[in-house]
This record gives structure tokens, C-alpha cells and sequence, in this order.
């Protein structure tokens, strides 16, 4: 099994994020959660403008978030990575959160990824049982306390 990921980064805000450690923690999750073959996510950091546009075209709210996940659908051909879809994070909303400190803000990176992949793979916090699940999926998979796994934007 192997994860590729692509990067775009449209924002001015730089050093808040590794390729390599979100790569590694894509890896980690898709295989702790039993994906099957070669898989494919692509990243979009961006400013609260972008992440507002597309949290009220897609949510019908017009604010900013940190994270949205977009999943892909559809048949693929066998012998290439299959999506798994879109994840975007607002680089502004990380920076306001973490002060503007580069290591903060790339743990509260890892984390947004982390809770944009496993929404990819199904999971959702609708109600107190689903939250608790992914509170502690994402404690499992960032290495982290129950506490450190989730944040105040959700």
C-alpha cells in the first residue's frame, strides 16, 4: 500500500507544514484503517477567503473553517492510485490559532490532516458517540492525548 499526496500551498504562509511528516501520518492512518492498494490525496493550504468560498458553495456556510475534506467517487482504472480526495486547510486560521508559532502551527496542521483523512475514510463528530470515536482515532494516530487530538474550531 502506498499514499501519494499532492501539495498546493496558495497562501503567503510558509513553514507550517512537512510533506514528508504529512505523507508519513497519510500512511499511518490508511493503513491503521485497512486501505486496500495504492491511494491518492491531494492538499490545498489557502487563506480564510478560499476556505470561506468553499465552505458556503459546498456547507452553505458563509464563514471560514480550518479544514474541509472533499471525497472523490467513481471507477479508476486498476493499475493507478485510487483518490481518495481533497483536503483543505486554512493556513490563516492555523496561524491565528497557534500565534504564529512554527511549531504549533505544524502540530495543528498534522492535526487538521489528520481529521480531514479520517472524514475521507467515513468518519464524522455529528453526535457525542462519532466525536468520541474520532477523538480517539486521531489521539491513536498523532501520538497524542485525547486532549491534544481535538481543538476549538470543532
Amino acid at each position: 500500500m502506498g499514499v501519494g499526496l499532492a501539495v498546493r500551498n496558495t497562501s503567503r504562509i510558509t513553514g507550517s507544514y512537512s510533506i514528508a511528516a504529512l505523507k508519513k501520518l497519510a500512511a499511518r492512518v490508511c493503513d491503521g484503517e485497512g486501505v486496500p492498494g495504492n491511494v491518492e490525496l491531494s492538499v490545498l493550504f489557502c487563506g480564510d477567503k478560499t476556505i470561506r468560498k468553499l465552505n458556503e458553495q459546498y456547507a452553505g456556510k458563509d464563514e471560514a473553517t480550518d479544514v474541509l475534506s472533499f471525497e472523490q467517487s467513481g471507477t479508476f482504472p486498476a493499475d493507478t492510485a485510487r483518490p481518495l480526495g481533497d483536503i483543505v486547510v486554512s493556513l490563516e486560521t492555523v496561524r491565528e490559532r497557534c500565534g504564529a508559532k512554527v511549531r504549533a502551527m505544524r502540530d495543528e496542521v498534522q492535526l487538521l490532516f489528520c481529521h480531514g483523512l479520517l472524514h475521507l475514510l467515513g468518519y464524522d463528530h455529528a453526535d457525542a458517540k462519532a466525536r468520541d470515536i474520532m477523538i480517539d482515532k486521531q489521539a491513536e494516530y498523532l501520538g497524542c492525548s485525547r486532549e491534544e487530538a481535538w481543538f476549538s474550531g470543532h
